[in-house]
């Protein structure tokens, strides 16, 4: 940590204290949970100065935690100076509230802290207004209770004048959430129309499309851009960003990879999942997500040096299949191999529709690359078309979108048997010969 810290200098850091509650979860989930709490807060800039936790079957009502509890961590507070107490699951507005109070110092949990990290990770438009659209609703039920320091004292005139002033501001701020709110819904809908014609133009241009996926950092952006490595001509500004934190990267990107003499393929890499996703980002994400559904072909990236790898591929499944992008062909690739200790053979190596590769030291890459390509020829039929020589615009789709075979010139126009799918297929049913 202190090398993170010393290395980023011209960013702020702030303290906090973490606290936790295990109520049936086993020892190693638990603590791999609160590991993940201190990793996201280390995304936000966030320093861990101490960590609490406590062992019950339910959490207390009014605070979460047990009374006790709350007073050994509102002392903590003032011997340490935190800034934050974050807490490791989603709090209710009560419990919110009530912490708030007595632990004197601003109170964050999970889902507000994952939002926070949006927030400052939001490069683009749309994910700026994803990412706000997303805080305004976690906000709003949150806001009873932060106005009684101003009393119920009636006001002396107006529409308002029999409420409180904290009870004015309240209402205020409601309505003031509820109008931002329907704006950036418009806003959004327009994008959501602009994505939608993008992606119909990318699915009439018939080249595959595959799409990058799992749990985040496990190495998505880095695969993309050894992937991008093999182009003929490589473009520096075509690469993502790479950086070994939560999150890194939010928006979608779409790029085409096409090394020489290979048929080209669309790579879309969008937002990493994570256990417990808030569902008003899942929802405000869901333009960008659906990017995922379709794809013809999706990669799930892996943290193979991960011991709990298991549960975070059990994530991303559960995320595909919220988004209904279950069900698409699907290779898993088990990254940063090269870390795990003892293992059982050499990589690069592969495993029916696994690879287990090293992406950061660039082992693997041209294999992965050759499983891609096996991976989207399953399924395909062997189709052979007649294309009249003043439809040559024809044939160069076809050499773009399928794979070529055999080309024959004959008198009355280029016979050319292709592999393609039905979308090709029925694109060009009227050259069909047979």
């Amino acid at each position: 940590m202190e090398e993170i810290r010393n290395t980023q200098m011209e960013e702020i850091w702030e303290n906090a204290i973490l606290v936790g509650l295990q109520t049936d979860q086993k020892d190693d989930v638990f603590e791999r949970m609160m590991d993940e709490l201190e990793q996201l807060a280390e995304a936000c800039h966030i320093y861990t100065v101490a960590m609490f936790t406590q062992r019950t079957k339910n959490p207390v009502h009014a605070t979460y935690i047990g009374s006790g509890k709350v007073a050994e961590v509102a002392q903590a507070v003032q011997e340490l100076e935190a800034t934050y107490v974050i807490f490791d699951q989603t709090l209710s507005p009560m419990q919110f509230r009530n912490l708030n109070q007595e632990l004197g110092v601003e109170v964050m949990d999970r889902t507000g802290l994952i939002l926070r990290i949006f927030a400052e990770q939001a490069r683009t438009r749309e994910a700026r207004l994803q990412v706000e659209h997303a805080q305004l609703q976690y906000i709003m039920p949150r806001l009873a209770g932060m106005w009684t320091h101003l009393g119920r004292q009636a006001g002396s005139s107006g529409s308002m004048s029999n409420r409180g002033i904290g009870e004015t501001q309240l209402e205020l701020d409601r309505r003031h959430i509820e109008r931002r709110m329907a704006e950036l819904e418009k806003e959004l809908k327009v994008i959501a129309r602009e994505r939608t014609t993008q992606r119909e133009k990318r699915l009439k241009a018939g080249i595959p499309r595959v799409s990058l996926v799992g749990y985040t950092n496990a190495g998505k952006s880095t695969i993309m851009n050894r992937l991008l490595a093999l182009n003929e001509n490589p473009v520096e500004e075509k690469k993502v960003l790479e950086q070994d934190k939560l999150f890194a990267t939010l928006d979608t990107t779409v790029r085409k990879i096409q090394p020489k003499g290979e048929r080209p393929i669309l790579l879309s890499d969008t937002v990493g999942f994570i256990d417990e996703l808030p569902t008003s980002l899942v929802k405000a994400f869901r333009s960008t997500l659906e990017e995922v559904k379709y794809a013809d072909l999706l990669i799930q990236v892996v943290d193979y040096s991960d011991s709990d790898y298991r549960a975070c591929m059990r994530v991303t499944e559960e995320t595909l299949r919220e988004i209904g992008a279950a069900g698409i062909p699907m290779i898993c690739v088990f990254n940063k191999a090269d870390l795990v200790h003892h293992l059982e053979f050499e990589i690069p190596a592969v495993r029916n529709d696994n690879i287990f590769i090293s992406a950061g030291n660039e082992i693997g890459i041209a294999e992965l690359w050759d499983l891609i390509a096996q991976k989207l020829r399953e399924g395909k039929q062997e189709c052979t078309f007649l294309i009249p020589y003043d439809k040559g615009n024809v044939l160069h789709h076809l050499q773009e979108t399928a794979e070529v075979l055999e080309t024959d010139y004959r008198a009355e126009g280029t016979l050319v048997k292709v592999r393609c799918n039905d979308e090709v297929k029925n694109r060009y049913d009227g050259f069909l010969k047979y």
